[in-house]
Order: C-alpha cells, then structure tokens, then sequence
C-alpha cells in the first residue's frame, strides 16, 4: 500500500495562526461538501470534510449545525450548514445549497466503436453531463455505408461509459446508437459509430503472454509478438489509471514490439496492459507483469557506522517520558508490510531508491509547495517515482530517492524528493525535497526545516529492502541483517519530535512545569514533560519487547524472521503519518508476500520506545557517544 501524506498542511496552517512557533494556538478549518451544491439528483449524498485531521464535523438544516456526521441525503432542495470542532475550537460555518434535478440527462457524447475480434465489438462513449440513471446501447445492421433499422442491444448503469457487443458474425459491419436516461426521461442519441468484425479464422491475437524478470540497474529486452488480423502491426502501452506504465527506464518501439532498456530504473512489480492494432484497426489487447528485482544495497552504506540510524538499541532503557508511548488507540493495530513482491492495483509495492554514477548530470528540479534544499540534482529520467507516475498523478506520494555515488572528488550524497514528476527536457517538478550533500557525515537536516518526510528524517537508509534481507542466501532461504531502524506510520503523530527526527506533522501537546510546551518543537528524553494529550513523537524508536516470542510463523518465514529479529536489535522508528502499523520497504520481486504476511502477526503493543539520549552527541547530528 501506499502511505498517507504526512500532515503538513494542518501543521504549516496552526503555525500561521500562532504567527510562528511557541503560541500553542491552533485554527479548524471550514468544512467542505462534496458535491458542493447546486443541481441534484433526489437520493444524493454529500460528504463533508475538514482537512483539520481529528476533526469533528456537525451538519444539519440549522445554523449552527448540531448532528455529527460526515454525510447527510438530499431528498428536496434546501440549505445544509456543517462546522468542524477540536479541542473545543470550532471552525466557521459553512454552507452550500442544493436543488433537485428534474430534467433528463444530457446526450453523452464521443461514440466510437472498435472490432476486438470477429465476434466482439467495443463500444466506448463521454458522459454528456446531468442525473444519469443508465444508458441504453442500440445496434443497427449496415450496408453501403448506412445504418438500417436500430434496436436495443444492452444497458449499463450510470457509472459506465462502455458496452462490450459480443456473439456477433465475423466480417460483417455493425452501427451502434447510446443515449442516457432518469426518471424523468431519455437523452438525445450520441453520434452513430460503426465498426466491421474482423475476419472469422484469423483473429488479431498477442502470442506473447510472460516476459522475463529484470533487474534494477541493467540492460533488459523482450519481444512482443502478435498473430492474425493483417500486418503490419502497432503495438502501444495502454494509459489507464488501472494499470501501470513500463517500468522505469524501458521503452517500446511500436512497428517492432521489443520493449527495451539500456539502464532498468523501477523495481518491483509492475502489471502493464498493451494493445495491438493492425492495418485494417482492428485491435487486441493483453496483459504482462513486469517483475524487477530492486539492486539496493547501496543503502546500508548512507551515514557512517556510528549513526544513531546503525546503532543497536537492545540494550538501551526504556523511554518512560509520558510522550513516549505509541497512543493507547493505536496498540492493538498491526504491523502492517507497505511493500511486497506482488503489484498492487498493479503498481509496484513499496517506495522505491536508485542509485546513479558521480557523473550523472544535474539537471533542473522546480519545487512547488514546501521546503527546497537544491533546484537541480542527479535525477535521472529513468529514476523510480513511488507508485509510479499511475499514482503520484492522483495524490500519491511519489517519492523519489537517489543515492549519487563519490566521484570527482565529492562525497557521496542522497537526494530526496516528494510528489516528484519526470517533465522530460525541462527535468523534473516535486512538492517538497531533501539533500544530505555527504552521507559520510553525521550532518541531519535543521531543526525544523522539513524534508521529504513529515519526521525530517531521510527516507531511503531507514526502509528495509530485500538486498539486505536476502544477504549472500537466496529469497526461499535468507541469511541477511537488519542493521537499521525501519520506518512506519501511525495515523496521528503528537505534535514534537525527539531526536534524530527534526520536524513533526502532528496533534496534541505536552506541559511541564512552566506550562504548556510550544508544539512543533524538539522534546527531549532525557527531560522529559510532565503531561501529554497524545502520544508518539515523530523520530521515536520503539523495539521489539524481549517478552515478546517470535510468531509461531516466523519458523515458516524466513524472510519476515530476519525482519523480526532487527525489530529486537534496532526496532522501528516513527517517520510520517498513515494508516498505523505501517512498516514501509522497498518494491522487489524478490520478496515472498506470503512470507512476509507472518509481520502482521505482531500488534504495535508488542513493542516498547527506547530512550536514546544517552547517545546523543548533539541534536544536529546523528552520531552517537558510544
């Protein structure tokens, strides 16, 4: 699965109100509804929502609105008002107004009609706007390039905007009609499209069905291969949100169907569809998973061995600050593996790092929300986007993690970016970066600055991959090391952080004996407050119990065991805010998901926070005393 994003927004906005840190001030933002008003159908819901996380929402026909809930039914037109409240702070009232819909839909628009073979032909069309109940699809048999008579063939319903026709003559040309409807009528027709069924006994068909596996950062060719219809043949990759791109780095060329790299950039699982189309425009489509092993054990190297992100911490106490536990709600959560071998929704499972040659160029990075660390960087085009650009389009994090080798007589360095996207010649564009210039150093990023991640910690040396799992064994029988804290997320943060984090995204707060403790602040372990309304700092580590025994499971796992067993050595460490218990990894299709399931049996209850003060040189460095 693909994390949450952290929760800056709320925290830059509480800020703002506080005119800076250290006020303890805090504003709830208006409620939103959606849809926003106007025109409806009878039966609609409306959800409304704050962006506020923890919020309260009222709603009702009153104002001030005083039923909680999150959605209401418009069943007449009227005025809806809706409030958020936290902590006893409300927000302003919003409202939004609403009428029924009583006219029939407008025509859909955009029909076309395709042959997919010598019975089936697809028809696809655009909704023309209005209350849609459904559509009805009418057919017509053609000769001379006219319809004849139409007759009703189908319907769908209001979310469909295609119509497979099947059991249909081969050679044989098919018009075909669609409009919409309600309750209280039907829409005019879209334009008539027609298509001719493909030839019987020679159906346009992929032949290829599998390609091999690849490996991150080498070469890679396959041939895709078609039969019947009428050459010569186009082969493409098919744009759609329910399936991903090639991975990064391969290319297809479309008269030959070899899809092809000199350098593969993605890794892990991903599950393309293509289509062929040959010179009558007949067409066919197949599916192909892309499997590629991730090549990262370049990340055990980031930070030298001293770092606080190296350190063992069986051995240290327990952290019995009152900020320290994960909250109580959060106990009973499991741990929860955000990455994996297998696609999910067809898209890689995990978040993704590369590592490129010193003399990779730089090239422009425009950044367009938060924090910029550098404008121009190693991002090569082949660079893997978390979720790939499938999913950064919609919302996703898209992370994007590149590891610069030493070269030219400059250190190694690690460059971060969030919500990063390719934009070709003009490089790329991201939401928020990082950079840690050289990762022989100590050095963390400044106090409050921010990174790429909501904790201001660096992302790619804490996610556990499966270079390091695996080690010199094999995926069925492993003999690696964990030899870092693994990052995950909890829903809510408390709103500070302790070391080696240097920014949160949280909620509550903490007093000590001088009162309230300004939020958005570092908290210390060794000092701790007297009192919190939330728990779970950002940069908290917490490790396996030693009470705690090993899931009868893990006897059976061999990869999730030498995951447990970091957990007891170097624990887990709270980086962002997502759905809690989320342990977050690498993509790789070297990793056995069944195996890794045994994670699932421990719960976040099962394990302790650590108290690292002890090793703490200074708060803007990673490097322990001992």
């Amino acid at each position: 699965m693909l994390e949450r994003r952290r929760l800056l927004v709320v925290a830059a906005a509480s800020m703002l109100a506080c005119g800076g840190q250290g006020t303890g001030h805090q504003t709830v933002a208006i409620p939103t509804f959606a849809p926003a008003g106007g025109s409806v159908a009878a039966g609609t819901v409306v959800t409304v929502g704050s962006t506020t996380p923890g919020a309260s929402i009222y709603v009702g026909q009153a104002n001030p609105p005083t039923t909680l809930a999150s959605a209401f039914t418009v069943t007449s037109a009227g005025t809806w008002y809706a409030r958020a409240t936290l902590d006893g702070i409300s927000s302003s009232v919003a409202s939004a107004s609403y009428t029924i819909d009583t006219n029939p839909p407008a025509a859909p628009t955009n029909l076309v009609a395709r042959a997919a073979s010598s019975s089936t032909v697809d028809l696809t069309w655009t909704d023309g706007g209005g209350t849609v109940t459904g559509y009805y699809v009418e057919r017509a048999s053609g000769s001379g390039g006219s319809a004849g008579a139409f007759s009703q063939v189908g319907s769908v319903g209001a979310s469909a905007t295609s119509f497979p026709d099947t059991g249909l003559a081969a050679s044989t040309t098919y018009w075909y009609r669609v409009r919409a409807y309600n309750s209280y009528g039907g829409s005019a027709y879209t334009n008539e499209a027609s298509a001719t069924t493909q030839a019987g006994g020679g159906t346009l068909a992929f032949s290829t069905a599998a390609c091999p596996a690849a490996t991150q950062g080498q070469a890679y060719s396959c041939t895709l291969a078609a039969t019947g219809g009428t050459g010569p043949y186009t082969f493409t990759v098919v744009s759609s949100p329910s399936y991903a791109l090639l991975p990064e780095g391969m290319s297809l060329d479309s008269s030959t169907g070899v899809v092809s790299s000199s350098v593969v950039g993605g890794q892990g699982s991903y599950g393309v569809q293509f289509q062929v189309a040959d010179s009558a425009s007949h067409t066919a489509t197949t599916s192909i998973t892309f499997g590629v092993a991730g090549n990262n054990a370049f990340l055990a190297a980031i930070f030298p061995a001293n770092s606080i992100f190296h350190h063992r911490v069986d051995g240290l106490p327990v952290d019995t600050s009152p900020a320290a536990a994960i909250y109580s709600g959060y106990q009973s959560s499991t741990i929860k593996p955000f990455f994996g071998g297998a696609a999910y929704l067809n898209l890689p499972n995990g978040i993704p790092a590369v590592e490129v040659p010193s003399a990779e160029p730089f090239v422009p990075v425009k950044t367009t929300v938060y924090q910029s660390y550098f404008t121009s960087g190693p991002i090569p085009s082949y660079a893997p986007v978390e979720g790939t650009s499938i999913s950064e389009a919609t919302g996703g994090d898209g992370h994007v993690l590149v590891y610069l080798e030493a070269g030219g007589g400059k250190p190694p360095a690690l460059y971060e970016m969030w919500q990063g996207q390719y934009l070709g010649a003009s490089g790329w564009t991201d939401s928020s970066n990082a950079l840690w210039s050289d990762v022989t150093s100590n050095a963390l990023t400044p106090q409050g600055n921010g990174t790429a991640d909501a904790a201001g910690l660096p992302i790619a040396p804490l996610l556990v991959n499966a270079d390091e799992v695996i080690g010199t064994g094999t995926p069925a029988a492993p003999n690696g090391v964990v030899q870092h804290p693994v990052r995950f997320t909890a829903n809510h943060m408390l709103n500070y952080w302790v070391w080696p984090a240097t920014e949160t995204a949280g909620v509550g707060s903490c007093t000590n004996g001088a009162g309230t403790i300004p939020t958005a602040t570092l908290i210390s372990q060794s000092s701790p407050p007297s009192s919190c309304t939330m728990t779970g700092p950002a940069g908290e580590i917490y490790r396996l119990k030693a009470s705690v025994p090993n899931p009868s499971c893990a006897a059976t796992s061999p990869q999730a065991a030498v995951i447990i067993t970091g957990f007891r050595q170097y624990g887990i460490i709270l980086a962002d805010n997502g759905d809690t218990g989320g342990l977050i990894g690498t993509p790789d299709v070297r990793w056995n998901d069944s195996d890794l399931a045994c994670l699932r049996s421990l719960t976040l209850a099962d394990f302790e926070p650590v108290n690292v003060s002890s090793l703490m040189v200074d708060p803007g460095s990673g490097a322990t005393a001992k």
